[in-house]
């Protein structure tokens, strides 16, 4: 049965649904200064299993990423991405190279692949199924995303085509992905703290929208160059179950 919890969180979706656009207008008319894109890493994306009827609550899943970040010229850098899924067992490696078009557009071409054990598909089901096979799905994706200030308010939104390359008799198909963010810096004992939150829906052609994201969480700055960022994130998906991730991730930037 759906908890009061997820009842308020897909309530929220939908509303963050109608805002998005508007606020990117808003946003937009209203631009301020140019800042450097969000430097919060992108969770992997599980994949979506048959649609077997709603049934099982959410899903806990307490996760881990590492992000090495390194310049290769002015207007480029190379990120090198690791992700760890608990409770699904889902291991992830990514890779983007950013380039800085202007001071407020980035725009990132980027690979991804990730496997899902047998164990971990039966975990997502709404209801027991009896997977006996690993998922494995390769995608590459590019994104442009429109980052700025307004009174020390970090706004961006990113849009991202992805083309998945999914195992036979699957085939493959195209993604949409749109996100909306917002981060403010706070001096805290002597350093820049940055919270966050975003919110972020997928389509799919043969689906439509069948995909929303809210995250939250905060960057603190350990040494100059290793950032740690705690954060929470709800996943809403047509055919899974909802799942909660609890995620602590380390960034390292040589620039």
């Amino acid at each position: 049965m759906t908890t009061s919890v997820e009842r308020v969180m897909r309530a929220l979706t939908k509303f963050a649904r109608y805002l998005v656009p508007s606020a990117l207008v808003v946003c937009w008319m209203s631009l301020g200064t140019p800042c450097a894109a969000q430097e919060n890493p992108d969770p992997p994306t599980v994949p979506v299993t048959p649609d077997v009827g709603d049934g099982r609550g959410t899903l806990f899943a307490p996760s881990g990423w590492l992000v090495m970040s390194t310049p290769v010229q002015k207007r480029i850098d190379l990120k090198l991405y690791g992700f760890y899924i608990g409770d699904l067992d889902v291991p992830v490696a990514q890779v983007d190279i950013p380039f800085r078009m202007m001071k407020f557009l980035t725009v990132t071409p980027s690979y991804m692949y990730y496997t899902v054990p047998a164990s971990g598909l039966n975990e997502l089901a709404p209801q027991p199924a009896g997977f006996t096979d690993s998922y494995d799905e390769h995608q590459f994706r590019v994104d442009g995303t429109v980052a700025f200030s307004v009174r020390r308010f970090e706004i961006s939104g990113r849009n991202m085509y992805v083309r998945r390359f999914r195992p036979a008799p699957l085939n493959d198909m195209n993604r949409y992905r749109g996100r909306i963010a917002i981060a403010h810096p706070l001096r805290v004992l002597g350093r820049t703290w940055k919270p966050f939150a975003s919110y972020e829906s997928f389509y799919e052609p043969n689906a439509g929208w069948n995909r929303e994201r809210i995250w939250t969480g905060v960057t603190l700055p350990l040494t100059k160059h290793l950032l740690l960022q705690p954060s929470y994130m709800w996943e809403t998906s047509d055919g899974t179950r909802a799942v909660d991730y609890l995620l602590f991730g380390l960034i390292v930037n040589t620039r």
